[in-house]
């Protein structure tokens, strides 16, 4: 009796196998035929800017890498904010990313009020690019070095305003960095974007500027503006001739201005690293290498495990800043 029932058991045994063995196996592949449609890029700043620029640069490529059409959509508003609630919140098929910049680190450093956290509702693909700024002035200003900057600044406090794309923004903190790692107390004066400052400094409002060498660099020949030096870590072999702040003066000092691709928290892992891979493919086709290089910007392609550890480092970083020069915006 009992060989009888060992018996009946190892059958059944062997019967449920069979059964759930083929339930296993047919597990669908998420990327089975992924893209089968367009996919939506949403670029959270205004057209032309370099979130846009770069985006569609992207979009173009994997669009044609793919052979399906990559729609770059651009949803401004709230500092960027808008159109990266609408990724977070999209249906997770894989349809629908965007691209952030090192602003939207900023603020989720500074800002308890956005309707998502960026480390939990959102999920990391890849970086697209780094970008450094410069530090400009017009000639008003008498200096030829950050280090004469610092001095001017400490003998006329409060004289001296610096121009940026908005509150809050990377400018924003790149001259908030500046002010408390010099010493110094340069007046923040915030635009609606990023191409109003050169106009606004060329009339006289602004004296000093931290932004893309793009921007400035046509206006640099005739004497209207002059460069200082550039926020990177190191010396960029673009423009050797410009040093960079942090052995100018303001030892440590480093700001990156850059762009990457994320996509909802619950998106397949599957579709991510299809993304991933799509997009580093992109990143170093020489016709996009070119163009992004172009606006000044190196192109990276990181995975996800090291841009979503990026973008927490950063975080971190602007976290450190706001609180030690106690700056607390969107409170």
């Amino acid at each position: 009796m009992k060989n009888r029932m060992k018996l009946f058991y190892l059958v059944a045994t062997l019967c449920a196998g069979s059964v759930v063995q083929p339930l296993f196996a047919a597990q669908p592949d998420p990327t089975a035929g992924y893209p089968n449609k367009p996919i939506r890029l949403i670029a959270p700043f205004v057209a032309g800017a370099g979130t846009d620029t770069t985006a569609r640069v992207i979009a173009q490529k994997l669009g044609e890498n793919w052979g399906q059409q990559v729609v770059v959509d651009n949803r401004t508003g709230a500092g960027g904010t808008i159109g990266v609630d609408l990724v977070a919140k999209a249906p997770p098929d894989g349809y629908t990313i965007g691209l952030i910049s090192a602003s939207h680190s900023v603020g989720s450093a500074t800002n308890s009020k956005l309707p998502y956290d960026l480390t939990k509702d959102l999920r990391a693909i890849t970086q697209a690019s780094s970008l450094f700024y410069a530090v400009y002035h017009s000639p008003a200003v008498p200096v030829k070095t950050i280090k004469e900057l610092i001095a001017y600044a400490k003998a006329n406090p409060g004289k001296l305003n610096f121009g940026t794309s908005g509150t809050g923004t990377l400018q924003h903190f790149a001259g908030e960095m500046f002010n408390h790692m010099a010493g110094v107390k340069l007046v923040h004066v915030p635009y609606k974007g990023s191409a109003a400052v050169i106009p606004a400094m060329l009339a006289g409002d602004v004296q000093v500027g931290f932004g893309t060498l793009f921007g400035v660099r046509p206006h640099v020949p005739s004497g209207r503006l002059h460069v200082l030096a550039i926020t990177a870590a190191k010396r960029s072999p673009a423009v050797p001739e410009y040093p960079t702040v942090s052995e100018s003066g303001v030892p440590g000092y480093v700001v990156d201005q850059w762009y990457g691709i994320i996509a909802g928290a619950n998106v397949p892992t599957a579709i991510i690293r299809k993304l991933n891979a799509g997009i580093i493919e992109v990143l170093k086709s020489p016709d996009v290498t070119k163009r992004l290089m172009a606006d000044g910007s190196t192109p990276v392609g990181s995975t996800p495990e090291e841009f979503g550890a990026h973008i927490k480092s950063e975080i971190a970083k602007w976290s450190k800043l706001a609180k030690a020069a106690n700056l607390q915006l969107g409170q």
